[in-house]
């Protein structure tokens, strides 16, 4: 879980770094709820890749990764939607409200990972140290079988 926390942190710091518009200086959003967006954000994120490492759509994350011009990918879709509903739910932001936001600082971020993953000096979101986090350290088994696929 420490791996997973390590990964967790650096992901809040991307978030955190591309939220002034979306989330800092949005007036929806309360001074007091910024942090917890930042939080909620990020835990969408990786509530999203970790469900395709479950659900055993390793392949498509793989791809994901692969291939950064994936601008319309389902799991971008699937991380706004996830934050979105977030928003609506925890802090009463308007659906549409809350969709514009998700929309504004999701994809983002989730291009930044890509380019995260692909950089020599950042290991904490190599695809197979992120891979390894989210599976809980399954990740070798989950690459032969992807291998064989």
């Amino acid at each position: 879980m420490k791996n997973l926390s390590a990964m967790f942190e650096k992901l809040y710091l991307l978030v955190k770094n591309n939220a002034g518009t979306a989330v800092i200086d949005n007036p929806a959003i309360p001074e007091k709820n910024r942090e917890a967006v930042i939080n909620d954000a990020s835990s969408s994120i990786i509530e999203v890749l970790k469900g395709q490492v479950e659900g055993g759509k390793l392949k498509d994350l793989v791809n994901y990764f692969q291939f950064t011009g994936v601008f319309n990918n389902p799991l971008i879709s699937n991380a706004e939607r996830k934050f979105a509903n977030k928003l609506n739910n925890y802090y009463q932001i308007a659906p549409a409200e809350a969709a514009k936001i998700a929309k504004a600082l999701i994809p983002p971020v989730m291009q930044e990972i890509i380019k995260e993953s692909k950089s020599e000096q950042n290991k904490e979101f190599a695809l197979s140290s992120l891979i390894q986090k989210l599976s809980g350290n399954r990740a070798d088994a989950l690459l032969k079988q992807l291998a064989v696929a």
